[in-house]
């Protein structure tokens, strides 16, 4: 069910309040170009400076908007277990597809933490759950043997995995069989993600080319000769614009190329700032070589 190109999407503000008709565009530019999910509230969608009212919001559009066309993988996650567990509840009675739930942020949680962290939240709630795994910017990194203790309990389905370390594929493959899911944070590593084991990337560059994304996706996880020489080739075309997104703090570049693509305005929250010039030519340099302007 949870497989293939999944956005990790924006969140678009205007005047610094959620801009409600832009969103409701990006749901439906996504279901009218092969997006497998949606995947909103999570870091891309700026989820630490959304409040609680609009993190529910936008959850409740995509699952309104989308009227079960694609899953919708909605952002639960808080580095407090009981604002965890009130957000997933929430989004199970809205109707959500799973949740994506992150590593505790800050806290710095044992291994024995993050299992009870998980585990209680597993309790609460019916939600299929996957989980974050992002070191780089929760500074905790859940090991295999930690996910694998939770992969026993009922709501625990897969991880997105944002190590950047691609051993981890083999681990985890080795260690919980086919049935656990495992999806890239990483565009730039997608394809050999998938030739390891991998079903998919929950994706921040599907944003502003989700036909890309999503045909990239769709050719590298069938096992001909063909499919996976084009799978390259579009991973060649797709590896700028992975760069771009990137090049200054996520979702900044990302918002910029949108802004270019007339989808929604760049404006980020504090702490984030909008994107240099030196970045915005970088950004319109990698959309002309992927000819998405």
């Amino acid at each position: 069910m949870f497989k293939g190109s999944n956005v990790a999407l924006i969140t678009p503000f205007k005047d610094d309040n959620l801009d409600i008709d832009s969103y409701i565009k990006l749901i439906h530019f996504h279901l009218n170009n092969g997006t497998s999910g949606l995947v909103p509230a999570g870091t891309t969608g700026e989820s630490p400076t959304l409040s609680h009212k609009e993190h529910q919001q936008v959850i409740d559009l995509c699952i309104k908007e989308s009227k079960g066309k694609i899953p919708v993988i909605a952002g639960t996650g808080s580095n407090s277990t009981v604002e965890a567990i009130s957000l997933t509840s929430h989004a199970e009675k809205a109707g959500a597809s799973a949740a994506l739930i992150v590593t505790p942020y800050y806290n710095k949680p044992t291994q024995e933490g993050l299992y009870q962290h998980y585990k209680a939240i597993n309790d609460k709630c019916g939600l299929p759950i996957i989980i974050y795994n992002i070191p780089g910017r929760s500074v905790i990194d859940m090991s295999v043997e930690t996910m694998a203790r939770l992969f026993e309990l009922k709501n625990i389905v897969g991880v997105k995995d944002a190590t950047g370390d691609l051993d981890r594929v083999d681990q985890q493959l080795k260690a919980m069989g086919n049935e656990f899911i495992q999806l890239t944070g990483n565009d730039d590593n997608a394809l050999e993600f998938n030739r390891r084991g991998g079903v998919g990337a929950i994706s921040v560059t599907a944003n502003i080319a989700p036909k890309l994304c999503s045909d990239f996706q769709s050719l590298s996880l069938l096992p001909d000769d063909q499919s996976k020489k084009e799978a390259e080739n579009l991973d060649k075309v797709l590896q700028p614009l992975h760069y771009s997104m990137f090049v200054e703090s996520n979702p900044s570049p990302v918002k910029y190329a949108a802004k270019i693509l007339g989808l929604c305005d760049d404006a980020v929250r504090l702490p984030l700032v909008k994107v240099t010039d030196e970045t915005k030519n970088i950004v319109s340099k990698a959309l002309e070589t992927a000819k998405l302007v």
